[in-house]
């Protein structure tokens, strides 16, 4: 959720003609269907039939429906309050969570406290804690970052599996100046993703421990939640968000609250600033994108420009939704801002940091992978930015040769955010050989029978945490597209079921 979900917004022709380059391309801090059901938790336990179960890993038949949402996902209410400057946000975040393993603590992550991003002044801080299960948290650091990386809560007793513990964290968090972020505020507007303490389980395995990379690159994991925000602002500023949006409260003291609901979000992100928005509905998804005011407009109104990025958000869902099946949310906002950089991808919501070309697909696109179908963005980055990245093709096909050149490059697909040394040799093995590695895999395949796999992915771990044997159970009855991801590596023999 966001976490940083890595270098966003590279189209797939892009990472073609560059991946061989160390420099790689400007790097984006990355982070639903039609009101379809959503998540089923995953995990690594004992075997079951039943693609909906959170019990066992998915043993390959294709479910005749999507995947529904676990019934004892976590439930997370979040209010925030903007302060009049823009620069502080204070709230609290009250968290219902029923673990499917056994555990005497609760750890959270504090995303906007990584390096790089502490650096320009952001910083999230756990004020108070309460809980009738809880004692004292305390911080811990993240080996690549500053202190407060996480949040450790230890409990007073062992909760058992499917056993629930309610609590509630009031916590600050500080903005600092506008950068490629997933928090800042710059322009008269502010904005915050992953901006309150993240629940960190991984369902079937345990609580996340992982440290921050150095690099530019996610390194979170979340359970898919059932959420609800609640975001009070100055009177007039627009909130674009995560979330199904209601109408705002009337303004009151200088102030009104916005809401919005989401029955299966791993992270939210939240715009607040002074948005012209525009808004269509396409295959039964409500499309709102909002843009600010510009010194210069070229002769085209903040109207014109918020109708355009609308329809462009519109045509990518639509491209989309013909390749991997209906979109996964009810709604999806895309507030652009005014720094540069690429995008940031949340759960039913874009953070556009820049123009829309050459990022809008591939953001759009992990509404299905990390929005819907989630992973360990520390332990397997590829199985989210790889597919996004390859999803680009729907709009912007490759030929077969250049295909095949990214294919045979060096570098290990499947590597963990702490195995690459550089950003450009992250870029380049993830973005940009992970998506020719699809496209090659869906060559090797045929493209039907290669999109029927893919969806049938899709729809069983619909809302779980994915790991690469899925993948490579998705692609059993495939074996030439299989064989095409043990070579680039995002597949071992370890992976290959059965």
């Amino acid at each position: 959720m966001s976490r940083r979900r890595g270098l966003a917004g590279i189209v797939l022709l892009l990472a073609v003609t560059t991946a061989g380059c160390e420099s790689g391309s400007p790097p984006s801090p990355d982070a639903g269907a039609t009101g379809t059901a959503v998540p089923s938790a995953s995990s690594r336990s004992a075997p079951s039939d039943d693609p909906h179960s959170s019990a066992g890993p998915w043993t390959g038949a294709c479910p005749a429906e999507r995947a529904a949402p676990d019934p004892d996902r976590p439930v997370v209410d979040v209010d925030f309050s903007l302060s009049d400057d823009g620069r502080t946000v204070t709230g609290s975040e009250s968290v219902v969570f029923t673990p499917d393993l056994p555990t005497g603590e609760l750890v959270f992550r504090l995303v906007p406290n990584g390096p790089g991003s502490s650096e320009k002044g952001n910083r999230l801080t756990v004020d108070r804690v309460r809980g009738d299960d809880v004692t004292r948290g305390h911080y811990e650091p993240a080996a690549a970052g500053p202190p407060g990386g996480r949040y450790v809560l230890p409990l007073t007793r062992r909760l058992a599996a499917g056993e629930s513990t309610e609590v509630l964290l009031d916590f600050t968090l500080a903005l600092g100046e506008g950068a490629f972020d997933r928090v800042g505020t710059a322009d008269g507007a502010s904005w915050w993703a992953s901006g309150a303490p993240l629940l960190a389980w991984e369902p079937g395995v345990g609580w996340a421990h992982d440290p921050f990379a150095g690099l530019l690159g996610e390194t979170a994991i979340s359970p898919a939640a059932d959420t609800t925000l609640s975001v009070e602002v100055p009177a007039g500023m627009t909130v674009l968000m995560t979330g199904d949006q209601a109408e705002p409260s009337a303004p009151r003291d200088g102030r009104r609250t916005w809401t919005s609901s989401e029955p299966a979000a791993r992270d939210v992100s939240v715009a607040a600033g002074d948005f012209t928005t525009a808004e269509t509905i396409v295959d039964g998804v409500r499309v709102t994108a909002g843009v600010l005011p510009a010194g210069n407009d070229g002769g085209d109104g903040a109207e014109t420009r918020a109708q355009a990025l609308t329809d462009a958000t519109a045509a990518a869902l639509t491209a989309l939704v013909d390749r991997f099946g209906a979109f996964p949310y009810r709604t999806l906002t895309v507030p652009q801002l005014t720094i540069l950089g690429g995008g940031i991808e949340y759960p039913s919501s874009i953070l556009l940091l820049g123009p829309p070309a050459g990022v809008l697909v591939h953001e759009v696109a992990h509404m299905w992978f990390y929005g819907m179908v989630g992973n360990s963005q520390f332990r397997d980055p590829w199985m989210d930015e790889a597919f996004a990245s390859y999803a680009e093709s729907v709009v912007t096909p490759v030929d077969p040769p250049a295909v095949a050149t990214v294919v045979a490059r060096a570098g290990d697909v499947g590597a963990s955010m702490e195995e690459f040394p550089s950003n450009g040799s992250y870029v380049t093995a993830v973005y940009g050989k992970g998506a020719a590695m699809l496209l090659a895999a869906r060559e090797a395949a045929g493209a039907a029978a290669f999109d029927a796999a893919v969806r049938c992915y899709v729809d069983a771990r619909a809302w779980a945490i994915a790991t690469p044997t899925d993948v490579a159970t998705a692609l059993a009855g495939l074996p030439a597209a299989r064989d095409v991801l043990v070579a680039a590596g995002a597949l071992d023999v370890d992976d290959l079921p059965g």
